[in-house]
């Protein structure tokens, strides 16, 4: 790259005198004509270290240079400290630590600062002599910085002894989840050991709310930070949704079977529905030759669309250029997904689930595209911003499949949801539009799991520090003395912990099972995972939770399989090269869709337009749907009468959607929750009015009684050592909404005495 000799000009003159001069002289070794607009903003809070500062921008907008520019010009301008660690640098994922180790220290290996890394995959020497010299920058993982309070609790503050920042990466990944509760409490347990306040810096890409990132990231003084949003996102973006009709495969399952019996070879085309054949040959050819990525909503179905762009590369007499990325696969072949498109020799399009979602540099991508509607228009945002890095225009493809419409198909799905929700999303995305992430769970299950790590990183504490350390100055302040003492007991019921005789609270029997297993310091569930092995080399992992057995066909890392052996014991699959396949069961990646956008699906399926990103395709299923809406009389109503059972369109969000659902359930109903609709089966629109002519003038239930008769509510890693009334409390918590629920029913209502007074 050219170097300069003269400072960045403009605007960020005046920010850029502030660095030290070491970073000012890597600033302009990069070649840079001017600071970012996000890191001009960053210098004077980060450096001066009075306030927690939160940093927005979009991908590529160098947000990790506006946390660390002033941070290291802030090391280098104090006097000799004392042996510690500087900085925390806490981050999602393993990936992007090992990737943003690389990028600083290049930065750093000219400050004479160093830089560690400290996750599962670092080996046990190196952090052995962190411990014994810390110094420098630290980047961890949440679940490494717990297992550091569990192993090494009473060298954490030796070793945090010179913190002077923590910087915490893609924060929007932990808002409002059980992972996000935990590093809440990290943090705070970071200060309580080193007995005061470190300043705390964030970065993302995707914030909808900054004053509620602002307080996620220090609860209670959100007020106290310094937000800063980068101006730098005015990109163009250019898109097209494509829309497809579901298709049959070409073979029948008894014609499978006869060729298979044959002896005869089956093509991945045969055996697939017609609409991802059509999905999957629209990819191949319009970006085979250049660097993609491509979501789809499971790793199932990124296993079969890898499987068949290879059948296709095959076919063609072309060299493979897609390949899965996904968690179950090994180390080493995500690592060379990532590495060839950071490369330039060869392109590749990744086919990928949330895993290339979030921060890891990849270099240029020409494009991105999505298989099926978002996890949500926040993810949607992030997976968008993977595209046009350099200046470019962005460049979304989506492809979305619709079951064509029978006699027998029920008036939900006359609608084609995931079209319109799709349309819904990009409309939002383009007006700048951001779900608001939930805070309202207790998340006890967590506070079980900080609770535990706490007592073994001190080997005991009182249960007055405990509940003050984690709940009354702590994350988890909506935890109340009473539900503390009820969760303390239920604890010491199942033999986790007990109390000595001079009141210490300490690990009991199973606790200390518990806290020793290796799961311990993740928060959130891992299903039992089995090892997939070919010829001796290991493919990566699967969730077993249900049989696999010999002779069972799957695919998986893009190719085919056989099951040959199953070694429970050691938890291991056996596999050889198969012809033909299918891919193994995984959990999806569903998000809880949001109010407004259901909202928007309402408006878009009354004005019956036909947004410019939409093919032909989609134009047909969308006229459809809109002929459906009004067929329906869904302007004027939400009710619908089908067949012997009653179905009500409420136009809200999941959350609101599954407390009506609990309530009618309640009521002794046998009701389907259908996303966007419920269907009361077995009940006409008259039954229905008289069974909420009754309910409705009561008003809401409390949120406590009504999660007393859901069943399944355990759902959290260490939920099913809650007793039933904190289980009850918890599930009242993070997913009823009772309030909603009666206004969405009282219109309901309304409109059932319209109808039948109309009838």
């Amino acid at each position: 790259m050219a170097t300069t000799t003269s400072p960045p000009s403009g605007s960020s003159s005046g920010a850029f005198a502030r660095l030290h001069p070491k970073v000012q002289q890597w600033v302009w070794r990069q070649g840079w004509d001017e600071l970012r607009d996000a890191q001009v903003k960053a210098i004077p809070p980060v450096l001066e270290q009075e306030h927690d500062v939160v940093i927005a921008a979009a991908t590529a907008a160098g947000k990790t240079e506006a946390a660390f520019l002033p941070i290291l010009s802030r090391l280098l301008a104090r006097a000799e400290s004392a042996s510690g660690v500087d900085v925390l640098y806490v981050s999602p994922l393993k990936a992007l630590i090992n990737d943003q180790h690389g990028r600083l220290e290049q930065l750093c290996n000219q400050l004479d600062i160093p830089v560690h890394r400290w996750h599962g995959d670092v080996a046990g020497n190196k952090k052995a002599r962190l411990l014994k010299s810390p110094d420098g920058l630290l980047l961890i993982t949440p679940e490494s910085l717990e297992a550091l309070f569990v192993l090494h609790g009473t060298g954490v503050a030796a070793l945090l002894a010179t913190l002077e920042y923590i910087v915490v990466d893609e924060l929007h990944a932990f808002i409002g989840s059980e992972r996000g509760a935990q590093l809440q409490s990290l943090l705070h347990r970071v200060e309580l050991t080193l007995r005061r306040h470190v300043p705390r810096v964030a970065l993302s890409a995707t914030l909808g709310d900054m004053n509620l990132a602002a307080d996620f990231l220090r609860p209670g003084h959100g007020n106290d930070a310094v937000l800063i949003r980068g101006d730098d996102d005015g990109q163009e973006l250019r898109m097209q949704l494509r829309g497809y009709r579901i298709v049959p495969p070409r073979l029948s399952a008894s014609e499978v079977d006869e060729k298979e019996a044959a002896g005869e070879d089956i093509d991945a085309e045969d055996v697939t529905e017609g609409d991802k054949v059509a999905i999957a040959e629209h990819i191949f050819r319009v970006l085979r030759g250049s660097d993609n990525l491509v979501f789809a909503n499971s790793r199932s179905a990124v296993e079969e669309y890898a499987d068949l762009l290879g059948s296709m590369s095959a076919k063609a007499f072309v060299p493979n250029q897609f390949f899965p990325h996904h968690g179950s696969l090994s180390k080493d072949l995500r690592e060379y997904v990532e590495q060839r498109l950071k490369g330039v020799e060869q392109p590749i399009t990744a086919l990928c689930t949330s895993t290339l979602e979030m921060g890891i540099d990849i270099g240029d991508v020409q494009s991105v595209a999505q298989i099926g509607a978002p996890p949500s228009v926040a993810s949607l945002r992030q997976r968008l911003g993977r595209s046009g890095r350099r200046g470019d225009a962005a460049v979304l493809r989506m492809y979305v499949a619709e079951a064509e419409i029978t006699d027998k198909t029920p008036p939900p799905d006359w609608l084609r949801a995931e079209l319109v929700q799709s349309i819904a999303m990009v409309e939002l995305l383009l007006e700048g539009w951001i779900e608001r992430p939930s805070l309202d769970a207790l998340h006890l299950s967590t506070l079980v799991q900080q609770l535990l790590s706490l007592i073994a990183q001190h080997g005991g504490v009182p249960p007055v520090d405990a509940y003050n350390a984690l709940c009354g100055h702590g994350p988890f302040q909506r935890v109340t003395t009473p539900m503390f003492t009820d969760l303390l007991r239920a604890l010491g019921t199942g033999e986790i912990i007990m109390q000595s005789t001079d009141g210490l609270l300490l690990l009991d029997v199973i606790g200390e099972r518990i806290v020793n297993h290796y799961s311990f310091y993740a928060a959130f569930t891992s299903p039992e995972e089995y090892r997939l092995v070919a010829s001796g080399r290991q493919l990566g992992t699967i969730p077993v939770d249900r049989p696999i057995l010999p002779g069972q066909l799957m695919i998986f890392a893009g190719r085919r399989w056989r099951v040959v052996g199953v070694d429970s014991s050691h938890k291991v699959i056996d596999l050889e090269r198969s012809a033909a396949g299918r891919p193994p069961h995984f959990a999806g990646e569903g998000g809880r869709v949001d109010d407004a956008v259901r909202r928007r699906m309402f408006e878009i399926y009354q004005r019956a337009d036909e947004p410019a990103f939409i093919d032909a395709g989609a134009r047909d299923l969308l006229t459809e749907a809109c002929a459906n809406f009004v067929r329906l009389n869904l302007a004027g109503t939400s009710v619908v009468e089908y067949m012997n059972s009653t179905v009500i369109f409420p136009w809200v969000g999941d959350r609101i959607i599954g407390s009506v659902v609990a309530v009618l359930v309640a009521g002794g109903l046998e009701v389907a929750n259908d996303g966007i609709a419920i269907t009361i089966e077995g009940t006409n629109a008259r039954q229905l009015r008289d069974e909420l002519d009754v309910l409705v003038p009561g008003g809401p239930p409390d949120p406590l009684e009504l999660a007393v008769t859901v069943g399944n509510k355990a759902v959290e890693k260490y939920d099913h050592l809650l007793s039933d009334d904190l289980l009850d409390a918890e599930f009242a918590a993070r997913a009823l909404d009772t309030a909603g629920a009666w206004h969405a029913l009282e219109a309901v209502l309304v409109d059932l005495h319209a109808t039948i007074q109309s009838a």
